[in-house]
């Protein structure tokens, strides 16, 4: 089945049919973390909106190479070409090695990945690592004529590249704009224009991370690290660029500007940006103070959290809305997604329940139709989602005997729901996983059951309802059918 994908490309603000350079081939580079702190959840929510994005792109036959960087230098605490390193400082401040930093709070971050289900990139480098591609991408953009050196740091000139190329077009931005808009800040007195942009940075003589260049010892700027790394992964065309809105204006536009000069051309087809997640209306920032750590959500230990949230719940809360659409956090809607997730769940784990016929009333193949055309729809996962619960109507109204269905549609309807579930939206099967017979304490749980229901043979009514209670003040909810008894862990 050929599928034809649409996505919302920034940069000519429309929806386009994608269209890789390369038959077959897709070329992904999304701007991962700055590797300076705990992630929150504003930080997952690039990870999951492109982790869905790869998922589907090979799910629907592209071979991807997917690269996210890592930004372990240059990324400066009061502005982009100002301030302190956030790294170096926590080193210093902590009296580390900037990589030790560095590679503690990784780890960090790939654990939280992991728990969220998101997959590895096919490549992720650190900016650390690539000092010799950055200083060589800048002097391409010297000889273009576009850079200039100031007290040993190199500026990009936006006013001089404007005259010759359009400066903004990502954004909608104008130098009149930046000139108006510009604060002054320490060092601008280096610069032609204070819009002017770092390529590479000076480094002062407390500063710990610096490597030796043409122009000075120093540091590259934030910003050319995705350019360098871009081209040397993906080549100088590449299909899709992503990333948080939050690096539309300047990151995203300094990267055009940069492959442009360095190149004579862009190097990105598709831009793609996923939008924010919100605290009362405003970013969820380190810089606000208002963010929530993940770590934080999955235990429940922070005072505007009213419980812990696992890793897929915050997956499917993220999931429920369209990556370009703002998530305003609040424990009602996270507890919403909770409710929902379980219910998509207890459909999924009770088909097995359903009993076959000769003939189908439903048709599975109709729902599952309506799902490629949402993801295929600039990957509209809350349509997704809202077909799967289709799909759950379906299950209940056949375990109740009211619609009936044949074996092979039965087995159509449980991959397409496992397909979509799990391996494209990338949602895992916890209460299977926490529930079923084949974990240790699932096994615990059923030889009580088996203990109660032989007291309730002999009569022994106080056991048995000992022994329910006490599963039930564990979190078991244990319900009796006609078939028998049925557990699954309260929520």
């Amino acid at each position: 089945m050929t599928q034809k994908l649409v996505i919302y490309n920034t940069l000519n603000r429309k929806k386009e049919e994608f269209v890789p350079h390369h038959a077959g081939h897709v070329g992904m580079y999304v701007c991962g973390p700055t590797v300076y702190g705990d992630g929150h959840l504003g930080h997952a929510r690039p990870a999951i909106t492109f982790d869905l994005l790869f998922r589907y792109l090979q799910h629907i036959g592209y071979k991807v190479r997917y690269v996210r960087n890592i930004t372990d230098v240059g990324h400066l605490e009061h502005d982009a070409d100002e301030g302190e390193d956030k790294i170096a400082k926590k080193a210093r401040l902590e009296q580390l090695e900037p990589m030790e930093v560095v590679q503690y709070y990784l780890n960090r971050y790939h654990k939280a990945m992991e728990k969220l289900n998101v997959l590895p990139p096919s490549i992720e480098p650190h900016a650390s690592g690539h000092i010799i591609e950055q200083i060589e991408y800048i002097k391409k953009i010297f000889d273009a004529g576009y850079a200039y050196e100031s007290n040993g740091s190199v500026y990009f000139d936006v006013e001089k590249y404007n005259k010759d190329h359009k400066y903004g077009k990502l954004s909608g931005r104008n130098i009149e704009e930046l000139l108006q808009t510009t604060r002054e800040l320490d060092g601008q007195q280096e610069k032609k224009n204070s819009f002017d942009f770092a390529l590479w940075k000076k480094a002062s003589p407390e500063h710990i991370m610096r490597w030796p260049s043409p122009w000075s010892d120093g540091f590259p700027g934030w910003h050319l690290e995705c350019s360098a790394m871009g081209q040397k992964y993906l080549g100088e065309n590449f299909d899709i660029h992503g990333g948080g809105m939050d690096l539309l204006f300047p990151h995203h536009e300094c990267e055009i500007a940069q492959s442009v000069a360095a190149q004579g051309h862009e190097c990105v087809q598709y831009w793609m940006h996923n939008n924010m997640i919100t605290i009362n209306g405003q970013k969820m920032g380190k810089s606000l103070g208002n963010f929530i750590t993940l770590d934080q959500f999955f235990t429940g230990d922070h005072p505007s959290l009213e419980q812990a949230y696992s890793p897929m719940t915050i997956r499917f809360f993220i999931l429920m809305a369209h990556y370009r659409s703002t998530v305003d956090f609040s424990n009602e809607a996270l507890k919403a997604a909770e409710k929902g997730l379980n219910r998509l769940l207890e459909g999924y784990n009770s088909i097995d329940k359903i009993q076959v016929s000769d003939k189908s009333t439903i048709d599975p193949q109709a729902v599952k139709l309506k799902m490629y055309d949402a993801l295929n729809d600039d990957l509209n996962s809350p349509m997704v989602i809202s077909n799967l619960f289709e799909y759950t109507t379906m299950i209940n109204k056949l375990i109740a005997g009211t619609e009936t269905i044949t074996k092979e549609d039965l087995e159509n309807l449980k991959s397409t729901m496992a397909m979509f579930m799990f391996d494209i939206l990338g949602l895992s099967n916890e209460e299977q996983e926490a529930g079923g017979n084949d974990d240790v304490y699932g096994k615990v749980v059923d030889a009580m059951l088996e203990l109660r229901n032989t007291a309730k043979q002999n009569k022994d009514w106080t056991t048995a309802d000992f022994i329910r209670n006490t599963l039930s003040g564990l979190g078991f909810e244990v319900k009796d059918t006609k078939d028998g008894v049925e557990w699954k862990l309260s929520k």
